[in-house]
């Protein structure tokens, strides 16, 4: 799947080249006439400006509910504290070892808060694996069902092993609602019987629902600054906002790697403006109408990553900056792809450890400022 678990998390900032099974594709789709005059500029759909009604109605409803303490009260488990330590240093080593840069920003929080973070990692980690995993070509829509029974499980206090454990016993701390997690497990079910989006209305919902939706789960666990003034619905959106922008990030640096696999992640009525198609992607082959097409898409996942940037300032002061650091990298990785010269199809962009690390210094920075939102 094509998942960020990044709104506020970013496992796939760190993870590398995923291990997939690699399909060669069948090009049976033939480019229409080709269009020699491209546009300056593609006018964004109103959605990049306004969002989508069902998530905006999803956003309001989560915000809403996890707003309130102690949402998830009816039997709650008792953990022996000797399995329940075991079962958070199991997430703390995989995210350790799959998210290192955001590993290191969550060792900047609370306790509580880092042992939630990696449980909640940790969980979105392996409801990717069942998609992106040595395992996908098994996946199925029972696999699907039965993963979701076992998640109403963990929110009910009937965890199934260890690591669901750590994350049955972070819900029952924090006011985390499953609405979120439903909603990544549905972006597996669009993943598995989907692989083109006709415009950008229907690859934003994709978005929300395999990336957008680890922000609204993580805001509960970052906090939200006693002394912030920004509406809770606004700070929710600037959530959602960066998960999107992360995800847009994501599919535009493994435009090639996916295309090995069949997969077109892009707009395709915007593709065809600019005289392109499924094609031209299959044969890798960087084109002047690719460079401009790759403009706007950049264009496109920098105004998310603006949008996101006012409520990771009204965060906790303990959570802004592995956020900040988050966020700051993902839009090197969009600077790579032009440094590559817009060829993300043969190479794939990334950021090396040198700027990561100058990059810190600069989220510490914008992380001790909060703006008014």
């Amino acid at each position: 799947m094509k998942m960020c678990c990044t709104s506020f998390i970013s496992p796939k900032l760190c993870t590398g080249s995923r291990q997939r099974r690699i399909q060669t594709p069948a090009h049976s789709i033939r480019c229409r006439a080709q269009v020699t005059i491209f546009p300056k500029s593609i006018k964004f759909s109103e959605l990049s400006i306004s969002g989508n009604p069902l998530t905006d109605i999803r956003v309001n409803d989560i915000a809403g509910r996890q707003s309130r303490p102690n949402l998830v009260t009816a039997n709650r488990p008792e953990f022996p504290a000797d399995f329940l330590a075991e079962a958070y240093e199991r997430c703390r080593n995989v995210c350790a070892e799959y998210a290192k840069t955001f590993y290191l920003g969550s060792m900047l929080m609370t306790e509580e808060r880092r042992k939630a973070i990696w449980a909640i990692y940790v969980w979105c980690r392996r409801t990717d694996e069942l998609v992106d995993g040595p395992n996908a070509t098994h996946m199925s829509k029972a696999v699907l069902d039965r993963w979701e029974e076992r998640l109403e499980n963990i929110f009910h206090g009937r965890p199934f092993d260890m690591l669901d454990a750590a994350l049955t016993d972070t819900v029952f701390k924090f006011p985390i609602d499953i609405e979120p997690f439903r909603d990544m497990i549905e972006g597996m079910r669009m993943d598995i019987r989907k692989c083109r989006y006709q415009n950008f209305d229907e690859l934003y919902l994709y978005c929300y629902y395999v990336a957008g939706t680890v922000g609204l789960m993580s805001v509960p666990v970052m906090g939200i600054a006693p002394d912030s003034l920004a509406s809770i619905h606004n700070i929710y959106n600037a959530a959602l906002d960066l998960g999107i922008g992360n995800q847009l990030t994501n599919i535009l640096r493994d435009v090639g790697e996916d295309a090995l696999r069949g997969r077109v992640y892009l707009p395709q009525n915007e593709l065809s403006q600019f005289g392109l198609c499924d094609e031209d992607v299959f044969t890798r082959k960087v084109t002047d109408g690719w460079r401009e097409f790759m403009k706007e898409q950049i264009r496109r996942a920098r105004f998310y990553f603006n949008q996101a940037e006012e409520g990771a300032s009204h965060l906790d002061k303990a959570s802004r900056w592995p956020v900040w650091s988050s966020l700051l990298l993902y839009r090197e990785i969009l600077d790579a792809i032009e440094e590559n010269d817009y060829d993300n199809l043969t190479k794939r962009a990334f950021v090396g450890r040198a700027k990561k690390i100058l990059m810190l210094p600069l989220a510490y920075t914008r992380a001790r400022t909060m703006p008014n939102l």
